[in-house]
């Protein structure tokens, strides 16, 4: 159903508005989350899952309406309901609940206890993605405790997976447990706003991705004893290879989601450096400026597809020539492309076939997100009773999300979230990963009013 049927401007102009702002049981649902482990290796999304049902069932959902459902033990999901009006299909709520790894010896503090300091929240997935799974749990439960009336069903999912690992939650859902997920339209992470030198950017709606797949570089040799090196050198032979892919680079392109984004993005950019966005919006696009904003790595990567080695292996014993040496190609692929497209271009670069080159995964690309005039109009409107002076830009993830896996189904998703992080200090999957604090009470204020305008009778 087009969102213009599903949302009315009764809907934009009178929302029930309820300020969030430090609300002690978001930020209890926030350490909660935080405290508790979901990496891949040694946590469970099982547990953070029973967490929060049990926080659903104190606020009065039925049992009917609960599910903790997944392939193992390990690794299930939330799906919870909560029953509106009938005139709307459900709008989900989806936020992952795992994590990347995070060693203590690498961060300043335990990255499983949330820290407040100076002003910001530290802890893994205090960004990505527990702060969006807090929020999501709060709104539904506020909904339910103040007796909001909706238009549809409001459905909740916090999935397993997202950051890596074979059983992702949404793909599992969406292939064994359709009817629990099934919606009219999905929010999630991916989108969010963007912060330079304390200056409020633009509010990010991710309505497109790019898709992740990794390519095994391998190489195989008889190997033999160290003290006999011969010409042929497995790791050599790999180590030329790598050379050569980073030379690769994919050729620019531009579609309706980055070229509206880069327009929006000079406006809040310094003098040349919008210059140079300006020169390759045009056509042709100029040379010079594309080489300078290809050497910006926020830039380069919504101008092309990348691939980069991030692993490396070879060679089995130190007094032994290596009989084999690996190495591990992340790449993200622009919208529109294919795994068999860049897997081409790689083989190209290496020049070599003594270099096996394997997609190690599925293709995973899924169209964009349709721009539905009345959906932005929504979000628009609730930015500028947040942030007058902010625009809503549409935006391309660099990275990958579960909206993906909706999108290839015919779900509209969107990454919005209305969490405000700094352009050049964003710390998700790294260390020390942090959020401001202001940010997210902010970023709970918003999407509780969206919420609110997306089911509004």
């Amino acid at each position: 159903m087009h969102l213009l049927r599903i949302i009315g401007a009764a809907a934009l102009l009178a929302m029930a508005v309820v300020p969030v702002s430090a609300d002690s049981q978001l930020r209890s649902i926030y350490r909660e989350l935080i405290e508790c482990n979901t990496t891949h290796s040694t946590g469970s999304t099982t547990k953070a899952a029973e967490l929060m049902a049990k926080r659903l069932r104190a606020a009065g959902f039925a049992s009917r309406d609960i599910e903790i459902v997944g392939p193992q033990p390990n690794k299930k999901n939330l799906v919870a309901r909560l029953r509106g009006g009938s005139a709307a299909r459900p709008l989900l709520l989806l936020a992952h609940l795992d994590v990347v790894e995070a060693r203590r010896e690498d961060w300043s503090m335990d990255p499983f206890k949330l820290h407040e300091q100076d002003g910001y929240f530290f802890g893994r997935g205090s960004l990505d993605d527990k702060a969006m799974a807090a929020i999501f749990v709060d709104i539904i439960v506020r909904l339910r405790r103040e007796h909001v009336a909706l238009n549809r069903d409001v459905i909740l999912a916090l999935t397993a997976d997202e950051e890596g690992g074979p059983d992702n939650g949404a793909e599992w859902l969406l292939a064994e447990r359709r009817p629990l997920v099934d919606a009219a339209l999905v929010l999630n992470e991916g989108g969010g706003g963007r912060i330079r030198g304390g200056r409020y950017l633009l509010n990010g709606v991710q309505a497109s991705e790019k898709s992740y797949t990794n390519f095994e570089l391998v190489v195989h040799n008889p190997g033999g004893h160290s003290s006999l090196p011969t010409k042929d050198n497995a790791i050599y032979r790999l180590a030329a290879a790598l050379l050569r892919v980073e030379q690769l680079q994919f050729p620019f392109e531009l579609n309706e989601v980055t070229r509206q984004y880069l327009a929006n993005s000079a406006k809040a950019e310094s003098a040349d450096r919008a210059s140079d966005l300006e020169a390759i919006l045009r056509e042709p696009p100029d040379a010079a400026a594309l080489a300078r904003l290809s050497d910006i790595p926020s830039y380069n990567a919504l101008l092309r597809t990348t691939c980069v080695a991030t692993r490396l292996d070879g060679g089995h014993a130190d007094n032994a020539l290596p009989q084999s040496a690996k190495a591990l190609i992340n790449c993200r692929i622009l919208p529109g492309h294919s795994t068999d497209e860049v897997r081409a271009a790689l083989v190209a670069a290496v020049a070599d076939d003594n270099v096996a080159i394997t997609a190690t995964e599925k293709d995973t690309a899924g169209p964009a997100s349709p721009l539905d005039p009345a959906l932005m109009s929504l979000i628009e409107g609730v930015t500028k009773e947040m942030w007058p002076d902010v625009p809503t830009v549409a935006t391309m993830s660099t990275g990958a999300s579960d909206s993906r896996y909706f999108r290839k189904v015919g779900i509209p998703a969107y990454g919005i979230s209305g969490i405000f992080v700094d352009a050049d200090d964003i710390r998700a999957h790294g260390r020390d990963e942090r959020l401001g604090v202001k940010q997210f009470d902010e970023g709970g204020e918003f999407l509780w009013r969206l919420v609110c305008g997306l089911t509004a009778p």
